[in-house]
């Protein structure tokens, strides 16, 4: 990682260097998507219009070591090596690409957490149905974190995969994915990290962690092109995996009848990918660098325990947060005001930008809490706060109770 974590950040050079941030738009949903900076922009747009005036191949000719630079960023950042990093379109492509490349087969059981997020869910419950694998949940901690002794009581010789969201999509729980490692470790089990919500939002070390695979998005945290994301997994595991699909890019023809597949994380990657958009999120993945995960870490975390002491103190809200240690993603709802409006107005009256998690975004046992939807507000370092106080004061208002 990084050795940059304890610089201070410059917020005003950071929303200078943000397009976003001018003309008084507040955006608090980078947990969605994150306003890109400047130099993500600019070099999209560069290659974009190189494409367009001498055409995508020859464009692609002259950045070839530009787009090749991703994958040194990616590994720096999340403390791997080039070679396990592989570009896909997206978080959930990524995390796909591995859970399809193992060889189930009926009695097969993965172990995940209740706060799994819902497309990995799908993915389970698919492969319950097509080849009569066994999904277990593993029971929380008090707090609301995924229980690491609690998983390893259900491991077995069936055990063939443990899951995780280290961030799940809401309620700002952090799991404990180096407990959770550790317990992989122990036994032996390969484990896979959804990291989509972490990285570029906390200090990622797949080392510490102790993942297997991990797997995460660009255009969250990461401040990246929407369309991007990339796929890690470590060396030793790289050749026990294989993937759901090869084309030229993945593997080498060789012969008529033989092929070779790399023995790189390489293997996992289309031949046809958004070249700009590898471009730019290598250019995010250096501007993350540069500013360092400890520092963002602890830039985004003070504006979200603002928030959630803000709301907390308005009448009738209630924060839903959980865990010991807390993300910058805050959720919250009103016993009266429904969520669909805060989130409405907020955008239409205040050009304050929130999500709204509802419960086919969520945790299990949100189910029987009987909540539909939560106002998901994530802050970033570019964030300032007068403009978490400006959130609060406009759900304040909006919330009031009517006459």
């Amino acid at each position: 990682m990084s050795d940059a974590g304890t610089m201070e950040l410059d917020v005003e050079g950071l929303r200078a260097d943000t397009p976003g941030c001018g003309g008084g738009l507040i955006h608090l949903n980078n947990a969605g998507a994150g306003l890109m900076p400047r130099p993500v922009l600019e070099s999209v747009q560069a290659h974009l219009t190189r494409e367009a005036t001498i055409g995508g191949y020859e464009a692609f000719n002259l950045a070839k070591d530009q787009a090749e630079s991703l994958y040194a960023s990616a590994a720096k950042l999340i403390g791997g090596k080039p070679n396990e990093i592989a570009y896909l379109e997206n978080a959930t492509r990524a995390w796909d690409a591995v859970f399809y490349a193992f060889d189930w087969r009926p009695g097969d059981t993965v172990v995940t957490a209740r706060s799994e997020y819902n497309s990995n869910m799908i993915a389970f419950r698919h492969a319950e149905k097509r080849h009569g694998i066994r999904v277990l949940l593993a029971p929380d901690t008090p707090d609301g974190a995924v229980d690491p002794a609690g998983l390893e009581a259900l491991l077995d010789d069936s055990v063939k995969l443990i899951c995780l969201s280290h961030m799940p999509t809401n309620d700002g729980l952090v799991n404990p994915a180096e407990a959770v490692g550790a317990v992989a470790a122990k036994h032996g089990i390969p484990y896979l990290l959804d990291a989509c919500q972490s990285v570029g939002h906390y200090p990622v070390d797949v080392a510490k962690t102790g993942c297997t695979m991990l797997s995460t998005t660009g255009r969250k945290f990461l401040r990246g092109p929407r369309g991007t994301g990339f796929l890690w997994v470590r060396e030793d595991w790289i050749g026990k995996l294989d993937p759901p699909f090869l084309d030229n890019r993945a593997a080498r023809w060789t012969e008529i009848d033989g092929y070779e597949v790399w023995d790189t994380a390489r293997r996992f990657e289309n031949w046809e990918s958004f070249v700009a958009g590898r471009i730019g999120l290598g250019v995010a993945l250096d501007y993350a660098n540069m500013l360092g995960p400890q520092a963002i870490w602890n830039r985004v975390t003070a504006l979200a325990n603002r928030m959630r002491a803000g709301l907390a103190a308005i009448p009738g809200i209630t924060v839903h947060d959980r865990g010991t240690v807390k993300s910058a993603i805050v959720t919250f709802s009103h016993k009266e005001v429904a969520t669909t409006e805060i989130v409405n107005r907020l955008r239409l009256e205040h050009r304050i930008n929130t999500s709204a998690s509802d419960v086919q975004l969520t945790r299990t046992d949100t189910l029987d809490t009987g909540i539909k939807a939560m106002v998901r507000a994530s802050p970033h370092v570019y964030n300032t706060e007068d403009e978490i106080d400006t959130l609060l004061n406009a759900v304040a208002g909006i919330v009031q109770v009517r006459k």
